[in-house]
């Protein structure tokens, strides 16, 4: 299993702008450079974030991206729905339906990582970056 690197970019911008004051938008030309990465690239995942209501975009000279929500509530999760989506790694191409044991094992495991990723905060992984 393997996320894409939108999810990656994603993940970490997200972690910058948790660090970042909630009240200053941070411009996508400096998110991408601090990050190192295409900055046509990264504004196609911070739209697909905006979309997902976790940050929002602010117009202007001074404009940017700020988060949306509050940064304690913002998981690993929903940082990876909003750019991989929502549905499930493995389906059964046998149309076995939902009798399929193969697809009932993977199922249950995907249950449990996004159990898993639902209750890991970003901002928790912000707090251990600056305390290092």
């Amino acid at each position: 299993m393997k996320f894409s690197q939108a999810t990656d970019y994603a993940l970490h911008a997200m972690l910058f702008l948790v660090t970042e004051d909630p009240e200053k938008p941070v411009g996508v030309q400096m998110l991408a450079q601090k990050l190192g990465v295409s900055q046509t690239y990264l504004s196609k995942m911070m739209t697909k974030l905006v979309k997902a209501g976790l940050i929002q975009s602010v117009s202007g000279a001074s404009g940017g991206y700020r988060l949306r929500r509050k940064k304690e509530e913002i998981s690993f999760l929903d940082i990876i729905h909003a750019i991989e989506g929502t549905a499930s790694l493995f389906e059964c191409g046998l149309n076995h339906g939902s009798e399929c044991l193969i697809q009932q094992v993977v199922l249950d495991a995907e249950r449990q990582m996004e159990q898993y990723l639902e209750s890991k905060k970003i901002v928790d992984v912000a707090r251990l970056v600056k305390t290092e």
